[in-house]
């Protein structure tokens, strides 16, 4: 079953003069068809100014189609009545932690999305516990976010979005600001929620290395989907990517090197573990 149906969807951005009069339009999406499956862990990417980040704020009704169609949980996303419901059950969380971090003690913040919705005190409790629970987090329920890392913050974050409980969540560079061990800290509790919880995640991301554990790669080029498929399919074909401005993960690319000065080794090797055992 369909989570997310795109079809020949399109954007424009408007260009204005100094008066506030449209003088223009830039194309920022021109024609994107995907689908993406409910419960499966789906990774977009692509160069900057490919498109990604426009196609993740349409999910969330951020922003609106040109044209084509775009269904998000069933909901028609042109369509004014349907907002809040497809914000209900597709959440996002961005580049900038600090940006989605709007209380002083971390229990708050994360109860601050149920409040608003008028949920009652113990659902609440309940919530907040059991999101802080799903990102390993429970240990900093009553911390200032400020001490806290950036990988931790966006965990923050994350137990946020998942405290409204979205059958969807859309995961917009999350990483982009974080240092390695905090993109390994947020890439794993997204795998978590994907795998124990059947939440489904959409992972946009320029970083390679974390796209090698996703169900499928969708790779975006001026606007549009140029490429489909597992990550081994994507990582074998180093050309196309390298002609987009993308590299390999590094693993894959040692392997490519390895097995170009004559090593017999398999095809787009993903992993540490597969390059040792290969090796071996």
């Amino acid at each position: 079953m369909a989570y997310i149906e795109a079809e020949q969807l399109t954007h424009e951005y408007k260009k204005r003069n100094e008066e506030g009069e449209v003088i223009g339009s830039v194309p920022a999406l021109s024609g994107v068809t995907l689908s993406v499956e409910k419960g499966s862990f789906t990774a977009i990417l692509g160069a900057n100014g490919s498109g990604k980040s426009t196609f993740a704020k349409h999910l969330n009704v951020l922003l609106k189609p040109s044209g084509g169609s775009l269904y998000v949980n069933g909901y028609d996303a042109s369509k004014e009545e349907n907002l809040w419901q497809i914000r209900e059950s597709a959440g996002m969380v961005f580049q900038n932690p600090d940006n989605q971090l709007v209380a002083g003690v971390v229990e708050e913040d994360v109860a601050f999305g149920p409040e608003n919705i008028g949920l009652p005190t113990e659902e609440i409790e309940e919530r907040v516990s059991r999101a802080l629970a799903s990102v390993g987090m429970e240990a900093y329920r009553m911390h200032s976010p400020n001490v806290l890392s950036g990988g931790q913050k966006q965990r923050i974050a994350v137990a946020g979005v998942v405290a409204m409980r979205p059958d969807c969540i859309i995961f917009d560079e999350s990483t982009a600001m974080l240092d390695p061990k905090g993109r390994q800290e947020v890439l794993n509790t997204a795998k978590s929620l994907n795998k124990d919880h059947g939440v489904t995640i959409l992972w946009i991301t320029h970083y390679m290395e974390e796209a090698v554990g996703a169900d499928r790669i969708c790779v975006m080029d001026g606007g549009r989907i140029t490429m489909e498929g597992t990550p081994r399919e994507i990582f074998r074909e180093a050309d196309r990517l390298k002609e987009m401005g993308l590299c390999l993960p590094q693993i894959t690319e040692l392997a490519m090197r390895l097995k170009a000065a004559g090593m017999d080794l398999p095809d787009a090797v993903l992993t540490r573990e597969e390059l040792v055992a290969a090796l071996r």
